[in-house]
């Protein structure tokens, strides 16, 4: 790379770009997707629940969330006690696997917070 002061006025700018001559019947067609699957058409049920299953789910969503972290923990523990006793683990799988566990745990901390929040906020509203 040379310095812009270096490039003279006088020199045209088709010699600092390559030249690509495609024409459009030449140009590549663009690759499909194919696990790409169109919408469900709505029947009107499909996206409705009621209030007892919405909690169940809610209930089991964040029960889930616990469980993953709780794997990433343990993970994370078997990856380097492998790797301390000298096992077929390398460094830098035994670090990925912390950071990971870290992260999430993180995540799991934050949600906890805005929920606490959330919580807060209707516990301060009049009815």
């Amino acid at each position: 790379m040379f310095p812009l002061s270096a490039i003279s006025s006088t020199m045209p700018m088709q010699n600092l770009l390559p030249s690509v001559n495609v024409a459009p019947s030449e140009a590549a067609p663009l690759p499909s997707v194919p696990d790409l699957k169109s919408p469900a058409p709505l029947d009107g049920t499909q996206g409705i629940t009621s209030p007892q299953s919405s909690g169940d789910s809610f209930a089991n969503l964040l029960g889930s969330m616990v469980a993953d972290v709780n794997n990433s923990q343990q993970t994370a523990v078997a990856t380097v006690n492998n790797l301390q006793a000298g096992g077929n683990v390398s460094l830098h799988q035994a670090v990925i696997a912390m950071e990971e566990a870290n992260v999430s745990f993180q995540l799991m901390v934050e949600v906890r917070n805005k929920m606490l929040d959330a919580y807060q906020e209707i516990m301060r509203m009049q009815v």
